[in-house]
């Protein structure tokens, strides 16, 4: 063989070489699914320190690292304060980043509405847990408009037997969760003229403002017949026990101290009863899985309220878990397991299956578990002014029993 016939030998066994490698990569890249597309999201706070806020954040960061989200999610935590327009900017920085989704509890039911109208015009998609805005193109996923203001305030009354002096113990100012319990509460309480709120306050719903705050009204006023509080309430049991004596009906939501509180002996010959309601952190899980669920084209969901159902534990029914596990029922956890201002309703088996109790306390996913789908039907919260819609009319039993019947007549 002459050298040239060599060469032009060489060159085609090389070519044909080539071409055969290049299609057998085409081959293995068809075969090999493509790479999950991450989404870029943004966990957005504003208010923040207390124990149900840290769970909100922990339940949502456990399940970005559950798979498959695990590799689909891009998640950052930004905590802005209770300033509306430190939330604002921070909105504006997250849009400039073209996030694919912000996941918020908003400070305002109004103030972020501009920011969050231009967010949807470039395709943001902005999920609201626990509070609300009124803007249209949000997600609103609340317990809110399930009535836990009303509800608390009507058990209260009938077990005073519709009179005596009581406290108010009030959440944050200008959240939409504050002005609605306290509009439901309010509702029912001035049906009842032998009901006198003597003292009205704001615990910021963390139990040792309000253990202070509480503490103060107290000394003020020791006759007090019962005291219907929002969140902060393990802190309001605490100063009424801390005078020893005679303790007297408290509404609250579900701070594990509060719950401990009703199957204490102790406390229970001394009168302590209850309710314990509202608040659930697990809603802020719910939230995230119904927005991925948006993102990733598993559901078709229009911007809409959404009503996260409203818990609801009286004294009697309060049951102390094994250990972590979360069974049988169970709804509060031994003392030394999570702090007294720990929210107990962390889990749901149908919704949040895949959050234990580490989820809430650690932000860690839970071992050999996936992401679960929701089921397909959603409950749509009712339209109410100046908590999730502008310009709309509230049903005209906004303000309806859900949980109890009125069994004193004003």
């Amino acid at each position: 063989m002459s050298l040239n016939r060599y060469l032009k030998r060489y060159a085609s066994l090389a070519a044909s070489a080539l071409l055969l490698c290049g299609v057998m990569n085409y081959a293995l890249a068809a075969d090999t699914p493509p790479p999950a597309k991450k989404y870029k999201i943004f966990l957005s706070l504003s208010y923040s320190g207390n124990n149900w806020m840290s769970e909100t954040a922990n339940i949502i960061k456990s399940l970005a690292k559950t798979p498959p989200y695990d590799k689909m999610v891009d998640l950052e935590e930004v905590i802005s304060g209770t300033d509306p327009q430190a939330q604002i900017s921070a909105y504006e920085s997250m849009i400039a980043t073209k996030a694919d989704g912000i996941i918020s509890f908003p400070i305002s039911p109004t103030a972020l509405n501009r920011v969050v109208r231009r967010g949807c015009s470039q395709g943001v998609k902005f999920f609201m847990f626990d509070s609300t805005v009124t803007e249209k193109c949000a997600y609103n996923i609340s317990y809110i408009t399930a009535g836990a203001g009303e509800n608390m305030a009507q058990f209260l009354v009938n077990t005073l037997g519709g009179k005596g002096k009581i406290f108010m113990n009030r959440g944050v100012p200008g959240t939409s969760v504050d002005k609605r319990h306290y509009d439901g509460a309010m509702h029912i309480f001035s049906q009842y003229p032998n009901i006198k709120v003597v003292s009205e306050y704001y615990g910021y719903w963390d139990d040792r403002i309000s253990q202070r705050e509480t503490a103060k009204a107290l000394a003020a006023h020791p006759d007090v017949d019962g005291i219907w509080s929002e969140l902060g309430e393990a802190g309001v049991l605490n100063a009424v026990a801390d005078r020893k004596g005679k303790m007297m009906p408290i509404t609250g939501e579900n701070m594990n101290g509060f719950r401990l509180g009703f199957i204490n002996d102790d406390y229970r010959k001394r009168g302590l009863t209850g309710v314990s309601a509202g608040s659930p952190p697990a809603t802020a899980g719910y939230a995230f899985k119904l927005m991925m669920e948006v993102l990733t084209g598993k559901r078709k969901l229009e911007p809409t309220n959404v009503e996260y159902p409203l818990p609801w534990a009286t004294a009697d029914q309060i049951k102390l878990c094994k250990g972590s596990t979360i069974a049988d029922g169970c709804n509060v956890f031994a003392g030394n397991l999570v702090p007294e201002g720990f929210s107990t309703e962390i889990y749901n088996p149908t919704l949040l299956p895949e959050v234990t109790l580490d989820s809430a306390l650690k932000g860690t996913p839970t071992p050999g578990m996936t992401i679960q789908p929701l089921p397909a039907a959603i409950v749509k919260a009712p339209d109410e002014p100046g908590i999730n819609c502008e310009h709309c009319q509230p049903p005209v039993d906004q303000y309806r029993l859900t949980k109890v019947t009125a069994t004193v007549q004003p």
